[in-house]
């Protein structure tokens, strides 16, 4: 397991914090998706609703707060143990879930054959590998480790007089990972394979609030979704 960054989460949460709560914004947005009508969420912009509310609670956030960078884990001397741990953490769950996807599930009489018709799959391999996956792992970590996660550590911190619940925070790692499962574009592209990511999301969340360093979730989640891609391209024709 890496080590954590000398400054630590808790050093990087602003006493004075302001804004926090922006946070339960895309979460109930995505509570919201699921009760409506059947109808009324096929609309592209109804799935990408919750994200979209995600980034404009960050961009207003990030104007009552700062500086940024440390605030989401994203230190610069930070990148260095960021490619290394990230890559191999990426390249474990690559593989693991690769070999779910592949073998176990299909095993199970589970159809897998829909992702060959994802908007993913549709995109040429020159351009996913590894430019849009790598801007996709950006984005989304920024979001949901980044700002989510350590929004939600703010919040709950106020909830333990224990340090070692403040500092495991499990009402955050488990609410960011199930948001980024039951995110809608996520369920509406994935069908049932979107549960694989509960799992990606506690390790990686779980890694952001034992390193503070937002460098590994991003190589992690950029390796191992190119692993993935690669493999189930090949597999699928």
């Amino acid at each position: 397991m890496p080590t954590p960054e000398p400054s630590g989460l808790a050093t990087t949460v602003q006493a004075n914090e302001r804004g926090a709560a922006l946070a339960l914004l895309p979460i109930a947005a995505t509570l919201v998706f699921y009760i409506l009508p059947a109808s009324l969420q096929e609309p592209p912009l109804m799935q990408f609703a919750p994200q979209l509310l995600a980034y404009l609670a960050f961009a207003l956030w990030s104007r009552c707060n700062g500086p940024l960078l440390p605030l989401l884990g994203l230190h610069p001397h930070g990148l260095k143990s960021g490619l290394r741990w990230g890559l191999v953490i990426g390249l474990g769950l690559g593989c693991l879930n690769t070999i779910m996807i592949l073998k176990a599930i299909p095993a199970m009489g589970i159809d897998i054959t829909f992702l060959k018709d994802t908007p993913h799959a549709r995109i040429p391999p020159a351009l996913m590998l590894p430019w849009v996956i790598g801007g996709i792992a950006l984005f989304v970590e920024v979001n949901f480790r980044g700002f989510l996660l350590g929004r939600l550590v703010v919040l709950e911190s106020a909830l333990w007089p224990s340090p070692l619940l403040r500092r495991l925070s499990p009402l955050a790692l488990i609410t960011s990972a199930v948001a980024f499962s039951f995110d809608p574009f996520m369920v509406t592209t994935f069908h049932h394979l979107h549960w694989i990511a509960i799992w990606d999301g506690l390790v990686w969340g779980a890694v952001r609030l034992k390193t503070n360093n937002l460098y590994i979730p991003v190589v992690a989640h950029a390796v191992e979704v190119m692993v993935m891609y690669s493999a189930v391209r090949v597999a699928l024709g």
